[in-house]
């Protein structure tokens, strides 16, 4: 009788197929059509965080004033080790000159579609040390190809750049306590664990889960020279960048608690078990039930990893402050053990031995979902809009200031100056920013000092909204109108607090007298 195999995927042949050296060309695959065709960024922090302060500092400018030669008196609560990195990329970018915007983000991608494959190949090297081959191949499958993971591998995110070093770290521990292998092994772990906690600090919980278990397994050695080579890699980045930058270590670390300790009720709100739904929706159900219900049973399994992924979830369920890419670091290694624990599971079940038509029937629904979905998330042009808008500018000198107009919304969302290839001041019209206020500044410039732009967010009663612009800027001449992309019109469409919609450009004459083609 044939054994049975609970997967849907067990029926390839282990010998031929699917091995890591496969499944890490999948990965890339996937992650180079992401590299190719998913342009813009993603949320505010990827790209305003990293890409706009770091071009700048090569710039000789200090977009985000976060340094003491901008006037800046605090830190801001941002580590350097990150932007840092993009900034070095760009000043040599820029020695080379090699200036075009969009073919600088494309290697950008390029560079972060490599680095995740990291995570890929420790996914389902930790999966085979615990489960086998087959649960590392379906791991590994998983890592490479769910749905928001080539995407999401290619944005400026720290929440996800930190991932390939958690795994990193946490598979040179597995490997170095399995194999008995030298202790310097369990330093280099640590070392790699801290750079992610550099990258992300809110990584500090898996970090100290990771710790708990192994002084629960006993694990003296080891849970010392970890924490050794974590606290010399964390100390050598926030402490001499900070020293050298602020005259104290720590000082950008320091700042991140206190700010987010004062203001954990300011942002999004939301109960506890919310990123616990929201990892039941992304991992797509029933699988992610399965992955649930795995996740628990591997505590005697692996429990360092298991103690560092339950904290990390802990904590951010427990954390007032719920945005959705703050559980991402964790999402890969729960799934990785998640699978091992479910695989190993139903190997010794008696009722999936007799029902795994259910697991089969519910592998055929993920994957049907899964596949449908992405081509569309991994080609992703997101915030189109205002990324063409600023690429359509930049072929006019000199700007200076535009104005950003939005009275459907608070505040107009700010425009991406690195493809503007210029630096300039922006004025708003918005709900929290009225017209009136707004006439109270030009009265108190000279008209020199005047928006050269005015880019109108939504184009609805454009011909109203021009006209009141008109009282201040009288000699405005249409210039263009720029369309966002499907996803970003299908999430506008959705909630209308996505503001990714139509932008309307209009002119000042008074500065360019003629359209630049």
């Amino acid at each position: 009788m044939k054994k049975f195999s609970p997967f849907i995927l067990d029926s390839f042949d282990l010998k031929n197929k699917f091995l890591l050296r496969n499944i890490l060309l999948l990965g890339f695959i996937l992650r180079l059509i992401s590299v190719i065709f998913a342009k813009g960024f993603g949320m505010h922090d990827d790209h305003f965080l990293v890409i706009e302060a770091a071009q700048s500092w090569a710039d000789g400018t200090d977009y985000n004033n976060w340094l003491p030669s901008s006037g800046a008196t605090t830190p801001d609560g941002h580590s350097f080790l990150y932007s840092g990195i993009h900034f070095l990329i760009f000043v040599f970018f820029k020695f080379i000159h090699f200036n075009d915007p969009q073919s600088k983000m494309f290697a950008i991608r390029l560079i972060h579609a490599l680095f995740s494959l990291i995570t890929i190949n420790c996914g389902f090297k930790i999966a085979d040390k615990l489960a086998g081959k087959k649960a590392a191949r379906l791991t590994g499958i998983l890592l490479a190809t769910y749905w928001f993971m080539p995407w999401l591998s290619v944005r400026n995110l720290v929440e996800v750049t930190c991932i390939p070093l958690l795994m990193w770290g946490s598979w040179i521990y597995l490997k170095a306590i399995t194999e008995h292998q030298k202790h310097w092994h369990f330093l280099i772990a640590g070392i790699i664990l801290g750079f992610s906690l550099s990258m992300r600090f809110q990584v500090i919980s898996y970090v100290i889960g990771f710790g708990l278990g192994m002084l629960f397994l006993k694990q003296w050695k080891p849970f010392l020279l970890v924490t050794l080579g974590a606290i010399i890699s964390f100390v050598a980045v926030q402490g001499i960048i900070d020293q050298v930058i602020w005259g104290y270590p720590f000082a950008e670390f320091r700042e991140y608690i206190r700010y987010n300790l004062e203001n954990a009720y300011n942002y999004v709100i939301n109960p506890w078990y919310s990123y616990i739904l929201l990892m039941l929706g992304i991992l797509i159900p029933p699988i992610s039930f399965f992955l649930f219900f795995g996740f628990f049973r591997t505590y005697k399994l692996q429990t360092a990893m298991f103690a560092g992924t339950l904290l990390f979830i802990i904590f951010h369920s427990y954390f007032p402050n719920k945005q959705e890419r703050f559980i991402l670091p964790i999402v890969p290694m729960f799934v990785t053990l998640g699978i091992c624990g479910w695989y190993k599971f139903t190997r010794i079940s008696k009722f999936w031995s007799r029902h795994y038509k259910i697991i089969t029937v519910s592998f055929v629904f993920f994957w049907t979902i899964n596949i449908l979905v992405l081509p569309f998330i991994s080609t992703m042009y997101s915030k189109k809009a205002r990324v063409e808008s600023m690429i359509y500018l930049s072929k006019y000198p000199n700007i200076k200031i535009d104005l950003l107009e939005d009275i459907y919304h608070g505040t107009p969302k700010l425009s991406p100056q690195f493809y503007l290839r210029q630096w300039m001041h922006e004025d708003y019209i918005g709900q929290d920013f009225p017209f009136d206020t707004l006439k109270k500044q030009l009265e108190n410039r000279r008209t020199d000092q005047y928006p050269r732009f005015v880019l109108f967010f939504d184009n609805r009663d454009i011909p109203k909204r021009v006209k009141k612009v008109e009282e201040l800027l009288p000699n405005l001449a249409y210039e263009t109108t720029v369309q966002p992309g499907f996803i970003d019109k299908l999430m506008y469409w959705l909630n209308p607090k996505n503001v990714n919609e139509t932008i309307v450009i209009y002119r000042n004459k008074d500065f360019f007298p003629e359209k630049i083609e």
